[in-house]
């Protein structure tokens, strides 16, 4: 006996839904991602710095986390801001900036927080960070030839000379040292080893915008790091004792490369322009353009402030700073998302077993993440297909019903005309 038509349209309704409803949401997502420009990678370099070696490939972009770390507010690339909020200042320059609640996380606003940006010498605090917490301050360092050839900016260290860790960081955060950027990724087991801890912590931070690919911060091949990232990052080395008082020093002494002591200089000025600065760092390429990153402190409460490629005019990059640090202090206590505690979990691979649910069909999930491996019908889909898949029996149960309820109708008619005729 024939479908009905209206079930034959029904069925083939609700299965095409089922198929086609998560191809279509992921093709949205990757159109909504693809408004972003620097979703994936920094915009194009200016010069030559980010070639691979003869031989060797590109690194491949960092993956784009599925949600946006920090809420997904932070996913957007354009000005965010809580309801109701006064606008930012204006002549900010920056392409990407943050400005965050040191204490409590609160991201109280930003603009592009995600867009994928160079750090140029802000990568220091990175380093400074894996420096803090493996290596003690009084450990004496001696400097090799291979130190001092760096490419400058540079303090200037001599070849066999000895400094403790502590000068060194001193060195790192005041003068932006790419000799002692060196120094210190040698003692850390090589510049190699030092870049796997230093991606390391920032993996563990939650920063999964951030590639480290030199100690210093100069340009290479793959380099990566977000607005967002930066202010996590900050934060994080903010909780080691070593850092936060190197970074908050107007000067230090030095030794000299001939002898005696020099006095290093903090190129941060914020630390006299701007009243209650906790320190921060500058930062310069060709191919990142202006960047920092810094603190303050104002009753009580602490902010953290990023710009990444920023220009000097019309006012320099510090006074931007200052000017984002005001715009936070006078804002509320809300936010649009979070800096986070630690990177997002993934979810256990948990394989069913036999005493579960011996009739329940496995489900595969990604080992590293822990999601559902996509099907045909995609992960969102499988739901969907299954709720078809339903609605198809259910119709064909309705369909043989009703074919038993037709026959057994013809079965009485016909008894009965049989009674009639005797």
């Amino acid at each position: 006996m024939p479908f009905p038509k209206r079930l034959i349209v029904a069925l083939v309704l609700a299965t095409a839904t089922a198929a086609f409803a998560a191809p279509t949401s992921t093709a949205q997502q990757a159109a909504g991602s693809a408004q972003c420009a620097n979703r994936e990678t920094p915009p194009p370099p200016v010069d030559t710095s980010e070639q691979p070696a003869p031989g060797q490939k590109a690194p491949t972009p960092l993956e784009v986390p599925e949600k946006p770390i920090g809420g997904d507010r932070l996913g957007e690339c354009g000005l965010i801001l809580p309801p109701n909020s006064a606008q930012p200042p204006s002549g900010i320059t920056a392409a990407s900036w943050l400005l965050a609640d040191m204490d409590s996380g609160a991201v109280l606003a930003a603009y592009d927080p995600h867009g994928r940006q160079r750090p140029a010498s802000i990568m220091k605090v990175l380093l400074a960070m894996v420096v803090a917490k493996e290596l003690r301050g009084d450990l004496v360092v001696t400097a090799s030839a291979e130190d001092t050839q760096q490419e400058c900016t540079c303090v200037g260290l001599k070849d066999g000379g000895q400094y403790t860790v502590r000068q060194l960081m001193h060195g790192l955060l005041l003068t932006s040292g790419n000799d002692v950027a060196h120094t210190l990724a040698r003692q850390l087991g090589g510049v190699p080893n030092a870049l796997r801890k230093m991606n390391a912590m920032a993996k563990e931070l939650g920063a999964l915008d951030t590639r480290a690919v030199t100690p210093s911060g100069l340009d290479g091949p793959g380099t990566s790091t977000s607005a967002y990232d930066v202010g996590l990052i900050f934060r994080g080395a903010m909780k080691y004792d070593e850092f936060a008082q190197a970074i908050k020093l107007q000067q230090s002494q030095f030794p000299g490369r001939n002898g005696g002591t020099i006095m290093l200089q903090n190129d941060n000025r914020m630390l006299t322009n701007y009243q209650g600065s906790l320190g921060g760092k500058t930062g310069f390429t060709d191919d990142s353009q202006h960047t920092y990153v810094g603190a303050a402190e104002r009753n009580g409460r602490r902010l953290v402030v990023v710009l990444l490629r920023g220009q000097q005019t019309p006012t320099r990059i510090d006074s931007q700073a200052g000017k984002l640090l005001d715009y936070g202090f006078a804002m509320g206590p809300g936010g649009v998302g979070k800096l986070v505690d630690g990177a997002p979990q993934p979810k256990q691979n948990v394989v069913p077993t036999q005493s579960s649910n011996s009739n329940s069909p496995d489900v595969a999930a990604d080992a590293e993440t822990g999601r559902p491996t996509p099907t045909a019908f995609g992960t969102v889909g499988l739901p969907i297909t299954a709720v078809a898949v339903l609605g198809l029996l259910a119709g064909l149960v309705l369909v043989v019903r009703n074919k038993r309820a037709k026959a057994a109708r013809a079965r009485r008619q016909a008894s009965q005309q049989a009674a009639q005729s005797f």
